[in-house]
């Protein structure tokens, strides 16, 4: 049934995946970077699969069409695990796995399930049918931003199995925004592996907005490697969702190549949301820099956890990494651990990471002024917001992001108001 729908160069790969998800098993709490995410817990319910790949009830385009003012782009989305139509031009492909195997069998084959993955990731080598290419050719500039709708859907609890391609061949550029959405108050678990390749001075921006349902979980493993040169802007910003865990491995191998990365977090709740990411530096003269910040409330349980290796021979690496944690309620816990594993001798690293609460002074000196407890708080969190946000190199996207993030926190609730989605979490 899983070849039925899917490729064969995909398929090649499904016996290795099993034989190392059988010799290594799924990750427990043991595991050094799983320890504070029960992945056990998150695969225990009995959801469903399409392997059938039975069609949709609905055309997504009617439920979610919402693009980001003042920035031109082009939507494709992906429903559960199936992919629409390619969008195609001379050195530009956006579209299922399946098709541009079928174009492009030698490409697909030289990138696809390259970078050696964890059991999670195995994991879904092993049930994936399709997936998601982005190839930009060399030299291109990809002039619209390509955004990626993931939905999750079903009328009963699912599981999908999602996977990104990204090849960025010598020189190329292009902006990517990939979101997560519920169309369906039912549980669902979606695995999702990011393989992306960024060739010689190649510029990618990479953006990940998680606004989904409570019923949502999501275990994602993200790599990148990096070519001489290159250039990554990464960001993930989750504003909604139930128990979400992110890896994220970024591997600097060639001189000059440079990361920046950035995550934003607002949870209440019950919700979970684990951030692990590693940043190898494997070639001197490589720069990354690291900030993530989290603002919790409710009884929520937060992680993040960041690693910079550099190793021997990668020297004049500069690395810079932070995190800063705000607690709204006493109730909301966070585990935070930034690292440091060094084997050159000429770097520049720094790491650091705080946890705090509300400054009671600013809000003495606020109200002093007019401004209420209430509202007091609204505008020390969104501050505390904003030194992410304003890391976004896109600004019609930034701004979007901001009005996004402000209405999360002022009505529970990060909906844009532009589409259909809105109201699923009500459900």
């Amino acid at each position: 049934m899983l070849q039925g729908g899917s490729h064969p160069l995909i398929d090649r790969h499904r016996a290795d995946a099993l034989a190392l998800l059988e010799a290594r098993g799924l990750p427990t709490r043991k595991v050094e970077r799983y320890k504070y995410t029960d992945v056990g817990a998150m695969l225990e319910p009995d959801f469903g699969l399409n392997l059938s790949r039975l069609p949709l009830r609905f055309d997504p385009r009617s439920l979610y069409r919402c693009k980001v003012p003042g920035l031109g782009s082009t939507l494709h989305y992906v429903a559960g695990d199936m992919v629409e139509a390619p969008l195609e031009e001379d050195l530009l492909f956006v579209g299922p796995m399946t098709e541009f195997a079928r174009r492009r069998p030698d490409m697909f084959s030289a990138y696809y399930n390259k970078v050696e993955g964890d059991s999670l990731a195995a994991l879904n080598t092993m049930l994936v049918q399709d997936g998601l290419v982005i190839w930009v050719g060399k030299g291109h500039r990809a002039a619209d931003l390509i955004q990626v709708v993931n939905l999750a859907v079903g009328s009963v609890p699912m599981m999908a199995n999602r996977r990104q391609l990204i090849i960025m061949e010598e020189g190329a550029e292009a902006s990517i925004l990939s979101c997560n959405h519920s169309s369906t108050a039912q549980p669902h678990l979606a695995t999702e592996v990011v393989e992306a390749f960024l060739g010689e001075g190649s510029r990618l921006q990479y953006y990940n907005v998680e606004d989904a349902a409570e019923s949502a979980s999501l275990l994602s493993t993200a790599n990148f490697i990096q070519q001489g040169t290159s250039h990554l802007e990464y960001a993930a910003v989750t504003l909604s969702g139930g128990i979400s865990r992110r890896t994220v491995n970024v591997s600097l191998e060639g001189e000059g190549a440079d990361v920046a990365m950035s995550g934003l977090v607002v949870a209440d709740g019950i919700q979970h949301v684990d951030n692990n990411l590693l940043v190898t530096h494997r070639a001197p003269g490589c720069h990354s820099d690291m900030l993530y910040k989290y603002v919790l409330d409710g009884s929520s349980t937060e992680a993040f956890a960041g690693k910079v290796l550099v190793c021997q021979g990668a020297q004049q690496t500069d690395s810079q990494q932070t995190n800063a944690n705000l607690c709204v309620s006493p109730q909301a816990h966070m585990y935070t651990q930034p690292m440091l594993e060094i084997y050159a001798d000429d770097v520049k690293c720094n790491h650091g990471s705080t946890v705090g609460q509300l400054d009671d002074a600013a809000l003495f000196y606020m109200a002093q002024r007019g401004v209420g407890p209430e509202e007091g708080r609204l505008l020390l969190q969104q501050a505390f917001a904003w030194d992410v946000v304003l890391r976004i190199g896109l600004q019609p996207l930034r701004q979007r992001l901001m009005r996004m993030v402000e209405e999360r926190f002022r009505h529970g609730t990060s909906a844009c108001g532009d589409c259909g989605m809105c109201g699923v979490r009500k459900i």
